[in-house]
């Protein structure tokens, strides 16, 4: 008698004894990230610890989820609920930026501005889809003007800034949403060049831009302090991404804190990386993912991507003309944040057609600036449609 309570104990206590199918399910999906991470290298520094944290949050019993209170995972989980390691990515991501082509060619903002495009068009499609599929789908009610805005965030490629505006807007979609910014930013060499391809002339791809104008380090300081101040005057609820990304440019650029930039550039960004990952992951346990919002989530992060690179590489035509052809529209790409993903794939493509194309550089400045401006797009949504 005694011997069987024990072994109905013991084997009560197994987790694999109370694994549920959707759990399986979950393991297997962490293990597929996993695999993509190690043998295809895809963003491997997130999604490595991302898929460790699906994995252990999928089994019973193991308290590991970022839901279990008084887990180590939950606590980590903190810095995302409280809204502290996204901006503080960005500080590194400031301390790693050079501003010189967007401050050179402030026309190249208009490219950046292009890539936000596939904002709008995922919140619109979210809204619409998302009503249409309601009654059709049991137990789906659409999304909310909160979801859909946190979902069209996925538009900007900007990892950081989706994990702030769903942590806000829709915290239920938080794991989701990451899985899809950050998949969408390594499958960008897979995803872009057949856009670019499809709205670019052979004439286009081969036009050689012009060096960039040398710009100060007075002139970049100017224009980081002068961005904070804007922002938090203008768009304040932008505020705390903007200025820890002017923060760390401004550390950069200083010429006095070179312990600083180093520490940002390495240790600290390969730390919260680490940190940003196995919390999410941790997160996404079977009753959020398997869904099918899930489903229509990952469909709508793809229309948004592809619509981000139409609007840069739209806007980077019509530059070409108004300019005379002095602007190569294959840096339109860059009209996204995917950064420095985007960049490469506009050089590569650059390249194929014109070895003498050198077009890294000058995608970086449609880059950077829609990194601010999906921060600000970001702050717009929090202000308007946050609790």
């Amino acid at each position: 008698m005694i011997l069987s309570m024990f072994l109905n104990k013991f084997l009560s206590s197994l987790s694999f004894m109370n694994l549920t199918v959707p759990q399986f399910v979950m393991v297997v999906l962490a293990l597929f990230l996993a695999y993509l991470a190690i043998e295809k290298k895809y963003e491997p520094l997130l999604l490595l610890p991302l898929a460790f944290g699906m994995a252990i949050a999928n089994l019973p019993l193991s308290g590991l989820s970022a839901h279990d209170k008084g887990g180590l995972l939950y606590y980590l989980y903190q810095g995302i609920s409280l809204g502290i390691y996204p901006p503080l990515i960005f500080l590194c991501i400031g301390a790693m930026t050079d501003f010189t082509p967007l401050i050179s060619s402030p026309k190249s903002a208009l490219i950046g501005l292009g890539g936000q495009l596939g904002i709008f068009a995922a919140l619109g499609g979210a809204l619409l889809v998302g009503k249409g599929l309601s009654s059709v789908v049991p137990g789906f009610d659409g999304f909310s003007l909160q979801e859909a805005a946190a979902i069209g965030i996925i538009g900007s490629s900007d990892g950081p800034t989706s994990i702030y505006t769903a942590e806000l807007l829709a915290p239920q979609l938080l794991p989701v949403i990451t899985i899809a910014a950050y998949s969408y930013m390594a499958l960008v060499p897979l995803i872009q060049p057949p856009i670019m391809r499809m709205l670019t002339t052979e004439k286009e791809r081969v036009i050689v831009m012009p060096e960039s104008k040398r710009v100060t380090r007075r002139q970049k300081l100017i224009f980081s302090f002068g961005i904070t101040f804007a922002t938090l005057l203008i768009v304040p609820a932008a505020g705390t991404l903007i200025a820890m990304l002017m923060l760390g440019n401004i550390i950069r650029e200083s010429g006095v804190t070179e312990r600083y930039v180093r520490t940002l550039q390495n240790d600290l960004l390969n730390i919260l990386t680490l940190l940003i990952g196995i919390s999410v992951g941790s997160t996404a346990t079977a009753d959020r993912i398997i869904n099918p919002q899930t489903i229509l989530i990952i469909c709508l992060g793809l229309f948004a991507f592809a619509f981000g690179t139409v609007g840069g590489v739209l806007i980077a035509k019509l530059l070409c003309k108004i300019t005379g052809g002095k602007v190569n529209p294959l840096i339109g790409n860059s009209g996204v944040s995917a950064m420095p993903m985007a960049a490469r794939v506009s050089q590569k493509l650059g390249q194929e057609y014109n070895p003498h194309n050198h077009l890294l550089m000058h995608a970086m400045g449609p880059i950077v600036s829609s990194t601010i401006g999906s921060a600000l797009i970001a702050g717009i949504f929090i202000t308007f449609f946050g609790p």
